[in-house]
């Protein structure tokens, strides 16, 4: 038995790639949730039920995807050039702050001040990767060392600086960033709940990066880049150029996703505002095969675990941290999948 490289991957396959590979870990869980003296099929309906059983639970669960669904596009844009961008967390606090501070402050209409703070929480975001690529670029420094390292470095500056210049007088000791003005703050999509606009945003988003992969020459570079680097240079693609490029992309959308999350849901910044979506968001990229439409999907899911876990928990008495499980399994058996969607085995 050996494997052997595809010639072609029916599509068929890649569709049922990531089916198969959240269906795989489902089921590995399950033995944990059995252990926990539950029936799976009981804790899953109670998950489903939690995510997905009313309006509240629904906008809940959109509202926790909206952050993953950049921070998923983040990775994927990365990814597909093969530039291993493991600091999406660092990014989202980054733009984060930049918004908390610029945003308090800024003595503009909201119509304006809405745009201008995205924006710079874009260009925050992109800098901080832009350092990592041109170490890789340069020296050939892995950039999976250093983006990971930077987002302690990032979370450490963010602690610093809502403890000190930007520590909200108002937050009754809680170590909180000053708030962002509220004439920037996100309109809600749905009256009473924490859903806002920023999930339309997240969408366009997800719209605009496979309109840009798909159809420019910019998008048609970093695939070339990704498949094959030393043909694509032999056919004349700048490698620097075309990393650089996917590097301030990248880092952009990590960033928006931070300064989203504070203008449409918490208002200033906290140590404690991301549960994991930069790392969250690398298991997004891969059950969407890296594919920005399937980014969508793969966030409402992963967001659907995440919102429907603590139902379960009190419902079943499964412990919450049955979620992380799942999203790790989906990862792992997800990169088994992609193994069987590149190459087939032969006798």
């Amino acid at each position: 038995m050996r494997l052997e490289r595809r010639t072609h991957t029916p599509l068929y396959i890649v569709v049922l790639a990531p089916l198969i590979a959240v269906l795989a870990a489902l089921i590995l869980a399950a033995g944990l949730i059995v252990a926990a003296g539950v029936n799976p099929l009981t804790a899953y309906g109670e998950m489903l039920r939690g995510a997905l059983g009313s309006r509240l639970s629904i906008t809940e669960m959109l509202t926790r995807a909206t952050p993953l669904i950049f921070t998923g596009l983040a990775a994927a844009v990365a990814f597909r050039a093969k530039l291993w961008n493991i600091g999406g967390e660092g990014q989202f606090f980054m733009g984060a702050l930049v918004t908390a501070w610029i945003g308090h402050s800024l003595g503009v209409p909201g119509w304006l001040g809405v745009p201008m703070l995205l924006l710079a929480s874009m260009a925050a975001g992109a800098a901080l990767l832009a350092g990592p690529a041109f170490l890789r670029l340069r020296f050939g420094v892995d950039e999976v060392v250093t983006t990971l390292l930077l987002n302690f470095i990032v979370l450490l500056f963010v602690g610093l600086m809502i403890e000190g210049p930007l520590r909200d007088p108002l937050a009754f000791g809680w170590p909180s960033s000053v708030p962002v003005d509220n004439a920037f703050r996100l309109p809600d999509l749905v009256p009473r709940t924490r859903l806002h606009i920023g999930f339309i945003f997240a969408v366009i988003a997800a719209a605009t990066v496979w309109l840009v992969l798909s159809r420019t020459v910019f998008g048609a570079e970093t695939r070339a880049a990704g498949l094959n680097a030393d043909a694509a240079a032999f056919a004349g693609i700048s490698l620097p150029r075309t990393i650089m490029g996917v590097a301030l992309l990248s880092g952009a959308l990590a960033g928006l996703a931070g300064s989203v999350e504070v203008m449409g849901v918490t208002a200033g910044v906290t140590t404690t505002m991301s549960p994991g979506f930069g790392y969250a968001g690398i298991v997004v990229a891969m059950l969407a095969a890296l594919h920005p439409a399937g980014v969508v999907a793969a966030a409402i899911f992963v967001a659907t675990v995440f919102v429907g876990a603590d139902a379960m928990s009190r419902a079943t008495g499964v412990p919450s941290f049955i979620a992380d499980v799942i999203v790790a399994l989906c990862l792992l058996t997800m990169i088994v999948a992609l193994l069987f969607t590149t190459y087939r085995v032969r006798r």
